[in-house]
């Protein structure tokens, strides 16, 4: 991994990249790198070390977006990136690892909104330092059924005597991370949280499907435990999502699972600063936890 001392132009700052929601004021590309300038600090943690997908919308959300891996040909030299030397033809060979906050701002500058870390770090790609649980709404899923079955991934965690936490996505979803030690191959990652998501299935039936392809899951949700697999990626701690007032994926303590104003959707770039001022980082209890998973 290569990285060096970061200049940094930036440009078209009144570009509006989210239209306005619920009466508020559209966010602009300014808006958004000032968003990742100022949460930087906290969300490297999250990212630094460890290979970047994104999903750009150089034209704004409105706009349909794209998964981009590879660095681009006029990436700055300062930036910090990872060589996949097992990449074959056609696939990405070298990605951004980003690991300071100008490397966020050249991110957001170049319409990289939304943020994937890989759950394994560049230097030990084939054992994930996290396990990851989906819960992926239907249709016809209430928010009220998606925070059922998130209390029962609680359950199931202080059953195994492991410490994880809950994130809303910013859209409709929950997730649960879990920290771990990398001791695990992907494929022990994945088997144990397949172990744990069908016991919590059978605890709840009727809200989930294990059907692959949303038109066969009746409209319910899905437990999608097949994230954890190497190169796929669910959205980082604090990362915005392309609707309209530029939601952010926010961690949680357990706690606020209960909280009645609770939507997945809740918080924007404008009231995450303020959040964290208040509250801190509910993830930060979890950085540096090397748990092993029981049974493996």
């Amino acid at each position: 991994m290569v990285g060096r001392g970061a200049e940094l132009a930036l440009t078209n700052l009144d570009k509006v990249l989210f239209p306005a929601r619920d009466g508020g004021e559209p966010v602009t590309k300014r808006d958004v790198i000032r968003y990742y300038a100022t949460v930087g600090p906290v969300m490297l943690p999250y990212l630094a070390g460890r290979p970047l997908n994104t999903q750009r919308f150089p034209q704004g959300v409105t706009e349909p977006g794209f998964w981009q891996k590879e660095v681009p040909r006029h990436a700055p030299e300062w930036l910090t990136t990872w060589e996949n030397d097992r990449a074959e033809e056609g696939e990405s060979r070298r990605y951004v690892v980003a690991d300071r906050v100008a490397t966020l701002a050249w991110l957001a500058n170049y319409g990289a909104l939304e943020l994937h870390a890989w759950t394994s770090r560049a230097a030990d790609v084939d054992h994930p330092t996290w396990v990851l649980f989906d819960i992926d709404p239907g249709p016809e899923t209430t928010f009220a059924e998606v925070l059922e079955l998130a209390r029962l991934h609680r359950t199931a965690l202080e059953h195994f005597g492991l410490t994880g936490r809950p994130k809303v996505t910013g859209q409709r979803g929950i997730q649960v991370w879990v920290p771990i030690a990398p001791h695990c191959t992907y494929e022990q990652t994945r088997a144990w949280a397949e172990t744990v998501s069908k016991t919590i299935g059978r605890v709840l039936p009727d809200l989930v499907s294990w059907a692959w392809t949303k038109d066969k899951r009746r409209g319910r949700a899905r437990l999608d435990y097949t994230q954890n697999v190497q190169n796929k990626t669910l959205v980082a701690p604090y990362s915005v999502r392309p609707k309209p007032g530029a939601p952010v994926s926010v961690p949680l303590d357990w706690d606020e699972l209960d909280d009645p104003d609770l939507t997945p959707d809740r918080w924007t770039v404008r009231d995450v600063p303020p959040r964290l001022a208040e509250r801190g980082d509910p993830f930060a209890a979890l950085l540096g936890l090397a748990q092993r998973l029981p049974g493996l």
